[in-house]
Protein backbone atom coordinates (compact mmCIF):
# COMPACT_ATOMS: atom_id res chain seq x y z
CA UNK A 1 0.00 0.00 0.00
CA UNK A 2 2.57 2.55 0.92
CA UNK A 3 5.43 1.39 -2.07
CA UNK A 4 2.59 2.01 -4.02
CA UNK A 5 1.67 5.35 -3.17
CA UNK A 6 5.24 6.17 -3.03
CA UNK A 7 5.86 5.16 -6.61
CA UNK A 8 2.75 7.34 -7.52
CA UNK A 9 3.74 9.96 -5.73
CA UNK A 10 7.51 9.89 -7.43
CA UNK A 11 5.58 9.52 -10.88
CA UNK A 12 3.62 12.54 -10.59
CA UNK A 13 6.25 14.55 -9.37
CA UNK A 14 8.83 13.83 -12.04
CA UNK A 15 6.13 13.46 -14.95
CA UNK A 16 5.60 17.08 -13.99
CA UNK A 17 9.19 18.24 -13.58
CA UNK A 18 8.98 19.69 -9.80
CA UNK A 19 11.70 17.52 -9.09
CA UNK A 20 14.63 16.48 -10.79
CA UNK A 21 15.29 13.36 -8.59
CA UNK A 22 13.07 11.29 -5.96
CA UNK A 23 15.84 9.60 -3.28
CA UNK A 24 14.03 6.24 -2.04
CA UNK A 25 14.78 2.79 -1.31
CA UNK A 26 14.37 -0.33 -4.00
CA UNK A 27 15.06 -3.76 -3.42
CA UNK A 28 18.46 -5.06 -2.35
CA UNK A 29 20.86 -7.17 -3.78
CA UNK A 30 20.40 -9.59 -0.42
CA UNK A 31 17.52 -11.01 1.34
CA UNK A 32 15.71 -8.80 3.26
CA UNK A 33 17.18 -6.25 2.50
CA UNK A 34 16.68 -2.39 0.77
CA UNK A 35 19.42 -0.17 -0.52
CA UNK A 36 19.24 3.83 -1.29
CA UNK A 37 18.30 4.74 -4.96
CA UNK A 38 17.94 7.90 -7.14
CA UNK A 39 15.37 7.65 -10.06
CA UNK A 40 15.26 10.76 -12.23
CA UNK A 41 12.99 8.94 -14.93
CA UNK A 42 8.88 8.81 -14.35
CA UNK A 43 9.51 5.38 -15.94
CA UNK A 44 11.33 3.81 -13.46
CA UNK A 45 9.45 4.84 -9.99
CA UNK A 46 8.49 0.60 -9.83
CA UNK A 47 11.48 0.30 -8.11
CA UNK A 48 10.94 2.31 -5.48
CA UNK A 49 9.77 -0.06 -2.76
CA UNK A 50 8.65 0.71 1.47
CA UNK A 51 9.18 -1.99 4.23
CA UNK A 52 10.72 -2.67 7.39
CA UNK A 53 14.10 -2.88 5.63
CA UNK A 54 14.45 0.81 4.67
CA UNK A 55 16.55 2.00 7.58
CA UNK A 56 19.27 4.02 5.90
CA UNK A 57 18.94 8.34 6.51
CA UNK A 58 18.37 9.38 3.20
CA UNK A 59 19.38 12.94 4.49
CA UNK A 60 22.72 11.37 3.97
CA UNK A 61 22.58 12.56 0.15
CA UNK A 62 21.23 15.74 0.43
CA UNK A 63 23.98 18.20 1.85
CA UNK A 64 24.84 20.74 -1.18
CA UNK A 65 23.03 19.54 -3.86
CA UNK A 66 21.82 22.06 -6.56
CA UNK A 67 18.55 20.32 -7.66
CA UNK A 68 15.09 19.97 -6.40
CA UNK A 69 14.79 16.73 -4.50
CA UNK A 70 11.58 14.55 -3.88
CA UNK A 71 12.80 11.77 -0.41
CA UNK A 72 11.54 9.58 1.37
CA UNK A 73 11.90 10.43 5.30
CA UNK A 74 11.07 8.65 8.34
CA UNK A 75 10.64 10.75 11.85
CA UNK A 76 14.15 10.66 12.32
CA UNK A 77 15.42 10.94 8.36
CA UNK A 78 12.89 13.94 8.53
CA UNK A 79 14.60 15.54 11.77
CA UNK A 80 17.88 14.91 9.82
CA UNK A 81 16.66 17.34 7.53
CA UNK A 82 15.50 19.62 9.70
CA UNK A 83 19.46 19.71 11.25
CA UNK A 84 20.63 20.26 7.57
CA UNK A 85 18.63 23.06 6.74
CA UNK A 86 19.65 24.57 9.66
CA UNK A 87 22.74 24.78 9.00
CA UNK A 88 22.68 25.56 5.47
CA UNK A 89 23.59 22.47 3.91
CA UNK A 90 19.95 22.49 1.92
CA UNK A 91 17.13 24.99 1.12
CA UNK A 92 13.71 23.73 2.32
CA UNK A 93 12.55 25.26 -0.99
CA UNK A 94 14.62 22.57 -2.80
CA UNK A 95 13.10 19.69 -0.99
CA UNK A 96 9.62 17.54 -1.28
CA UNK A 97 9.37 15.91 1.73
CA UNK A 98 7.31 12.23 1.52
CA UNK A 99 6.88 11.71 5.00
CA UNK A 100 6.32 8.29 6.21
CA UNK A 101 5.03 7.27 9.86
CA UNK A 102 7.61 4.90 11.36
CA UNK A 103 6.63 1.83 13.35
CA UNK A 104 10.37 0.99 13.12
CA UNK A 105 12.99 -0.96 11.46
CA UNK A 106 14.29 -4.45 11.74
CA UNK A 107 17.28 -6.15 10.94
CA UNK A 108 17.68 -9.53 9.10
CA UNK A 109 15.80 -11.66 11.36
CA UNK A 110 12.95 -8.84 11.25
CA UNK A 111 14.25 -7.94 14.61
CA UNK A 112 13.15 -3.97 15.64
CA UNK A 113 16.73 -2.23 16.21
CA UNK A 114 17.02 -0.78 19.73
CA UNK A 115 17.07 2.97 18.52
CA UNK A 116 13.72 2.34 17.02
CA UNK A 117 12.01 0.58 20.63
CA UNK A 118 12.82 4.04 22.16
CA UNK A 119 12.03 6.23 19.34
CA UNK A 120 9.85 8.97 20.21
CA UNK A 121 9.52 10.57 17.02
CA UNK A 122 7.89 7.79 14.98
CA UNK A 123 6.00 10.23 12.83
CA UNK A 124 8.31 12.72 9.81
CA UNK A 125 8.34 16.00 11.62
CA UNK A 126 8.21 18.15 8.49
CA UNK A 127 6.97 16.96 5.15
CA UNK A 128 5.04 17.68 1.93
CA UNK A 129 3.08 14.92 1.73
CA UNK A 130 2.23 12.10 4.31
CA UNK A 131 2.08 8.54 3.19
CA UNK A 132 0.24 6.46 5.40
CA UNK A 133 -1.70 7.53 8.71
CA UNK A 134 0.16 8.73 11.74
CA UNK A 135 1.38 6.28 14.10
CA UNK A 136 0.96 6.27 17.81
CA UNK A 137 3.93 8.23 19.37
CA UNK A 138 4.43 7.56 23.31
CA UNK A 139 7.28 9.42 25.40
CA UNK A 140 9.61 7.17 27.05
CA UNK A 141 7.93 5.30 29.30
CA UNK A 142 9.30 4.73 33.14
CA UNK A 143 10.04 1.34 35.00
CA UNK A 144 7.33 -0.04 37.06
CA UNK A 145 9.09 1.52 40.04
CA UNK A 146 9.28 4.49 38.14
CA UNK A 147 12.60 5.63 39.00
CA UNK A 148 13.97 6.16 35.43
CA UNK A 149 13.39 6.84 31.91
CA UNK A 150 13.63 3.55 30.15
CA UNK A 151 15.22 5.66 27.25
CA UNK A 152 18.05 6.50 28.98
CA UNK A 153 18.48 4.04 30.91
CA UNK A 154 21.43 2.18 29.35
CA UNK A 155 23.29 5.97 29.44
CA UNK A 156 22.24 6.36 33.17
CA UNK A 157 23.82 3.02 33.93
CA UNK A 158 27.22 4.02 32.39
CA UNK A 159 26.90 7.34 34.05
CA UNK A 160 27.31 5.66 37.34
CA UNK A 161 30.67 4.07 36.45
CA UNK A 162 33.92 5.23 37.81
CA UNK A 163 35.97 7.25 35.61
CA UNK A 164 38.13 4.56 35.47
CA UNK A 165 35.52 2.09 34.63
CA UNK A 166 34.62 4.33 32.01
CA UNK A 167 37.36 4.68 30.10
CA UNK A 168 37.90 1.11 30.30
CA UNK A 169 34.59 0.27 28.66
CA UNK A 170 35.09 3.07 25.68
CA UNK A 171 38.73 1.36 25.22
CA UNK A 172 37.54 -1.78 24.89
CA UNK A 173 34.55 -0.94 22.54
CA UNK A 174 36.80 1.28 20.40
CA UNK A 175 39.93 -0.97 20.28
CA UNK A 176 37.52 -3.19 17.97
CA UNK A 177 37.87 -0.43 15.66
CA UNK A 178 39.55 -0.97 11.94
CA UNK A 179 39.50 2.77 10.96
CA UNK A 180 37.43 2.50 7.91
CA UNK A 181 35.27 5.58 8.42
CA UNK A 182 32.03 3.60 7.83
CA UNK A 183 30.24 5.34 10.64
CA UNK A 184 31.28 8.88 9.25
CA UNK A 185 30.21 8.30 5.91
CA UNK A 186 26.92 7.12 6.77
CA UNK A 187 25.99 9.54 9.19
CA UNK A 188 24.05 12.58 7.98
CA UNK A 189 25.68 15.20 9.68
CA UNK A 190 29.31 14.01 9.31
CA UNK A 191 29.07 16.44 5.70
CA UNK A 192 32.53 18.08 6.18
CA UNK A 193 34.24 18.05 2.59
CA UNK A 194 37.69 17.08 4.62
CA UNK A 195 37.09 16.02 7.90
CA UNK A 196 39.19 17.26 10.90
CA UNK A 197 40.94 13.46 10.86
CA UNK A 198 42.21 13.67 7.35
CA UNK A 199 43.64 17.38 7.83
CA UNK A 200 47.59 17.74 7.24
CA UNK A 201 48.01 21.38 7.64
CA UNK A 202 48.06 21.20 10.73
CA UNK A 203 48.12 17.28 11.43
CA UNK A 204 45.32 17.12 14.39
CA UNK A 205 45.98 13.39 14.70
CA UNK A 206 46.73 10.19 13.28
CA UNK A 207 45.01 8.01 10.96
CA UNK A 208 46.66 4.91 12.61
CA UNK A 209 45.18 2.31 14.02
CA UNK A 210 46.83 2.77 17.33
CA UNK A 211 44.48 3.02 20.04
CA UNK A 212 45.31 6.82 20.96
CA UNK A 213 44.66 7.95 16.95
CA UNK A 214 41.16 5.66 17.07
CA UNK A 215 39.98 6.89 20.82
CA UNK A 216 40.89 10.88 19.62
CA UNK A 217 38.75 10.46 16.35
CA UNK A 218 35.51 8.88 17.67
CA UNK A 219 35.49 11.38 20.49
CA UNK A 220 36.15 14.35 18.39
CA UNK A 221 33.32 12.94 15.87
CA UNK A 222 30.72 12.39 18.69
CA UNK A 223 31.56 15.69 20.13
CA UNK A 224 30.69 17.40 16.70
CA UNK A 225 26.93 15.14 17.68
CA UNK A 226 25.99 17.21 20.14
CA UNK A 227 22.47 18.69 19.28
CA UNK A 228 22.71 17.24 16.18
CA UNK A 229 22.72 13.32 16.46
CA UNK A 230 18.80 12.40 16.12
CA UNK A 231 19.18 8.66 16.77
CA UNK A 232 18.51 7.19 13.69
CA UNK A 233 21.47 4.34 13.84
CA UNK A 234 23.46 4.52 10.94
CA UNK A 235 26.38 4.57 12.51
CA UNK A 236 26.03 0.81 14.26
CA UNK A 237 24.66 -0.23 10.98
CA UNK A 238 27.42 1.08 9.23
CA UNK A 239 29.79 -0.49 11.51
CA UNK A 240 31.34 -3.82 10.35
CA UNK A 241 32.72 -4.02 13.58
CA UNK A 242 29.40 -3.91 15.98
CA UNK A 243 30.61 -0.95 17.99
CA UNK A 244 28.14 0.16 20.15
CA UNK A 245 28.68 3.80 19.38
CA UNK A 246 25.53 4.68 20.46
CA UNK A 247 26.44 4.53 24.26
CA UNK A 248 28.39 7.56 23.42
CA UNK A 249 26.01 9.63 21.45
CA UNK A 250 23.26 9.14 23.06
CA UNK A 251 25.10 10.51 26.21
CA UNK A 252 26.02 13.62 24.24
CA UNK A 253 22.20 13.64 23.65
CA UNK A 254 20.81 13.27 27.02
CA UNK A 255 23.53 16.18 28.03
CA UNK A 256 21.49 18.02 25.37
CA UNK A 257 18.21 17.49 26.77
CA UNK A 258 18.90 17.77 30.23
CA UNK A 259 21.31 20.87 30.38
CA UNK A 260 19.31 22.77 27.60
CA UNK A 261 15.97 21.14 26.97
CA UNK A 262 16.77 20.82 23.43
CA UNK A 263 15.84 17.75 21.54
CA UNK A 264 17.27 17.76 18.00
CA UNK A 265 15.86 18.49 14.79
CA UNK A 266 12.04 18.88 15.30
CA UNK A 267 11.58 22.64 14.49
CA UNK A 268 13.50 24.40 11.79
CA UNK A 269 13.05 28.15 13.63
CA UNK A 270 14.80 26.60 17.31
CA UNK A 271 18.47 27.27 16.99
CA UNK A 272 20.82 24.09 18.14
CA UNK A 273 22.46 25.10 21.70
CA UNK A 274 26.02 25.49 20.35
CA UNK A 275 24.51 28.40 17.70
CA UNK A 276 22.95 30.10 20.67
CA UNK A 277 23.20 31.43 23.95
CA UNK A 278 20.92 31.90 26.86
CA UNK A 279 21.46 33.67 29.84
CA UNK A 280 19.52 31.37 32.29
CA UNK A 281 21.37 28.14 30.55
CA UNK A 282 22.60 25.67 33.09
CA UNK A 283 25.96 25.87 34.60
CA UNK A 284 26.28 22.53 36.09
CA UNK A 285 28.65 21.18 33.65
CA UNK A 286 31.41 24.01 35.05
CA UNK A 287 32.94 22.41 37.51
Amino acid sequence: MKTKKIQDIARKLLKEKKVDVVIGFEKGTLPSSATPCFIRNPDEVDRLIWNSFCGNNLANYLPKRKDKIGIVAKGCDSRSIVVLIQENQIKREQLYIIGIPCDGMTDKNNVLHDYCLICEHKNPVIYDVLVGEKVKENKAQRHPEGLRDTKWQKIEDFEKKSSSDKWKYLESELSKCIRCNACRNACPTCYCKECFIDQEKPRWVGTTNNLSDIIFFHLGRIFHQAGRCTDCGACVRACPMNIDLRQFTQKITKDGETLFDYETGLDIDVKPPFATFKEDDSEDFIK
